[in-house]
Formats: structure tokens, sequence, C-alpha cells
């Protein structure tokens, strides 16, 4: 990377952790401090107030992707992190669940994790781009390590309205960032004509890589309804997780290494395929561990979650990339949209299929459900050729 690039991209790295702490600091503590609030005793409604956050993301994402292709990435970003603040602050306020509700769902407004990565993917060439995305997403999966560890203790000392003023704090750091720290947006190109949102349906691959990303934040949601558990049969206190998922998510990191030599060789659809196999054998893997019952042994399950993440951070690298590459430049924004909205409905369904499952049938249920899903992610994907970014117009069809 240049100078200019590494600064763009661990300064935009950045503001994905600040955002992203802000969130997950929240999420393994949501279902317990909600109780206290008036209406708390619902556990329907108290899912749904977790749950808002995603499905007002999956509403804004487009939208605002859309925006930053044609009012300049800076402006939309910026805007959008003021709602997602409003929505810290108003959830800091809540003296109610119907409170708590209002404010996850300013936050899902605030949607802007489209127009980041398509700033990103302005500022960086090809040839590093992957490398640019792996550092986001690696930020992202660093503050979720972190937010295992010290949600409780924040919990313990501040409850959720702290967490929610913390929240609002690393927000306006974000929007100082934004403003002062990321490098400028290249000028807009007036030559390119208005781009049409409909043009990106008739992309067969942009379509493959929405697909994977939708099934990937399924199979991760729908698998952690069941993998605390599995911890918990093999002896782990509940406040001592974070002790497996920490080392195995920085240890998953040396993986990425391999990742950058498959890029500079030309070879990211094999990364691509490989990832989505090694996500397939860790939900086989776990499947017939609950399927075997007993005490599962701890060290097979960090195993397995170390292999899960090894799969998980190379897509969350590869998938955007990939996106940011084949899109049209004057629909990237709207191509990045598309794919995070996909997202947010994966995180949305996953929950809610996994959380249905288990409670329905049991662990191995989710598990083989989440294995259909891996193989027939990677039967959709195994077509997909991963050119450079041309015209639409001259893309092979669906």
């Amino acid at each position: 990377m240049t100078p200019a690039e590494l600064r763009a991209s661990a300064s935009l790295a950045l503001i994905f952790a600040l955002r992203m702490l802000g969130l997950f600091l929240v999420l393994p503590v949501f279902a317990l401090e909600a109780r206290h609030y008036a209406g708390g005793d619902d556990p329907a409604m108290v899912g749904l107030a977790l749950g808002l956050y995603g499905l007002t993301q999956a509403v804004f994402q487009l939208p605002l992707g859309i925006a930053s292709d044609r009012f300049g990435r800076k402006k939309v970003i910026v805007l959008g992190l003021l709602v997602f603040a409003v929505g810290s602050l108003v959830a800091a306020l809540a003296d109610s669940l119907l409170g708590l509700m209002w404010g996850r769902a300013l936050q899902g407004a605030g949607a802007v994790s489209a127009a980041v990565t398509a700033l990103l993917a302005d500022l960086t060439r090809q040839s590093v781009r992957t490398k640019a995305m792996a550092m986001v997403g690696g930020s992202i999966a660093l503050m979720f390590s972190v937010a295992l560890v010290i949600s409780p203790l924040l919990a313990a000392w501040a409850g959720l309205p702290g967490i929610f003023g913390l929240t609002l704090a690393l927000t306006l750091a974000a929007i100082a960032a934004i403003v002062w720290v990321v490098p400028p947006e290249p000028a807009q190109r007036s030559d390119l004509p208005r781009g049409r949102f409909a043009d990106l349906l008739q992309h067969a691959d942009l379509l493959r890589l929405n697909a994977g990303v939708f099934v990937l934040h399924t199979v991760q949601m729908a698998m952690w309804v069941a993998v605390p558990t599995l911890l918990v049969q093999a002896g782990l206190l509940k406040a001592a997780h974070w002790q497996v998922y920490l080392p195995t998510v920085l240890l998953s990191f040396v993986a990425l290494g391999g990742l950058f030599r498959l890029e500079r060789k030309g070879q990211l659809r094999a990364a691509l395929l490989l990832s989505i196999a090694l996500v397939l054998l860790v939900q086989l893997g776990l499947g017939a561990q609950a399927w075997l019952g007993g005490q599962p042994a701890l060290w097979l399950l960090g195993l397995w979650l170390l292999v899960f993440f090894v799969g998980f951070n190379m897509l969350e690298a590869t998938q955007p990339s990939l996106i940011s590459r084949m899109a049209p430049d004057n629909l990237r924004g709207a191509a990045l949209g598309a794919y995070n909205t996909l997202q947010s409905l994966g995180l949305f369904a996953g929950g809610a299929i996994g959380g249905m499952l288990a409670r329905q049938g049991s662990m191995q249920t989710v598990f083989m459900a989440t294995s259909a899903l891996c193989v027939l992610w990677l039967l959709i994907t195994w077509p997909l050729q991963p050119v450079g970014r041309h015209s639409v117009a001259t893309t092979q069809k669906a």
C-alpha cells in the first residue's frame, strides 16, 4: 500500500471499529438488562427491541449507498453517523422498553456501511483492495471479541444507559475521524451517466455475492444460538467464553497472509470457494459434535471456532472487495448498499431461524440447516468469475 492508501484503510477501519464496538457492547447483556425497564418482562418485545437495529439497517443501507453515489461519500457518512448518535442518545435516556426500541431503530437508520466501504474502494487500488477490506473486517472481528470481555463489566458498572452513552461518545469520535483523519474523497466524475439500480439486477456475479453475504451472516447468527450452549456443556462458564473467542479471532488473522498471496496471484475465486468450504466444514463438525452428545472437548470446539473465523475473515475481505471491483463506477455505492442490505437481512434471519430451530428441534437441527445453506451457497458461487469492473451491459446475464 502507498502511504495514502494505508492512511485511508486504517482510518476507515477505525471508524468501523468505533461504531461496531458500541453495537457489540450491547449484545451480550441487552436481554438481561432490558428486564429492568418498563415493559421489559415480555421476551418477545425484548427480542424485537434488539432486532430492530438489523431491520432498519436493511431498509436504509441501499438508499444511503445510492445517495453516496450522487452527493458524495463523506456527506452521507457524517449524516448517517449523526442519526446513529441520536439513536444512541435516545436509548441512553430511555426509561421504558419502548424508548429502547426507538433508540435501536434510529441507530439502525444510520446505515453507513455501504458508503464507508465505497469510500474505501474509491481511495485504494484494486491490487490492494482486499487487504484494505481485511483491515476493516479484522477491526470488526476484534471489536466483537473486546466487547465480549468488557460488556459485562460495563453493564455491572453503568447499566444500559452507560453503554449507550459510551456508544454516543464513540460515534462522535468516528465523526471527527471522517472529517479530519480520512483523506479527501476523489472528485465525482461528471462524465459518468447516472446509473440505474435495475442494471445491477442483470449482473450475475453481483447477485451471487449478495446471496453469499446473506448466507454467511444467516449461518453466523444461527450458529451462535448453539455455540454458547456447547461451550457450557464443555465446562466453560458463560463469563469465561471470551477466553475461547478472543484467541481464536486473533489467531485467525494469521491466515489472512495466505489470502493476500492468493490475491497477488489472481486467485481470488479459489480463496472465496476455499473460505466457503471452511465455513461448511465447521457446520458439519459442530453438527457431529452436537449429534454425539455428552461433554464436548473444549479444545475441539476451540479448533472449530478457529477454522470458522479463518473462513469468516477471508470472506469479509474478499466479498466486498469483489463487489467494489465488479460494480460500475457510477453504481458502486448502490452495489455495496445492496450487499450490506442482504448482510443485515442475514443477521436478522439467522437469529430468527436459529432460535426457532433450536426451540422446536435441537442443536443438531440448527447445524443441519446451516450445513445445507452452505452447500447451496457453494453451488451458487461456483460459476463466479471475479473479473475487474466493467460495464453491466457487457456482463453475462444470470
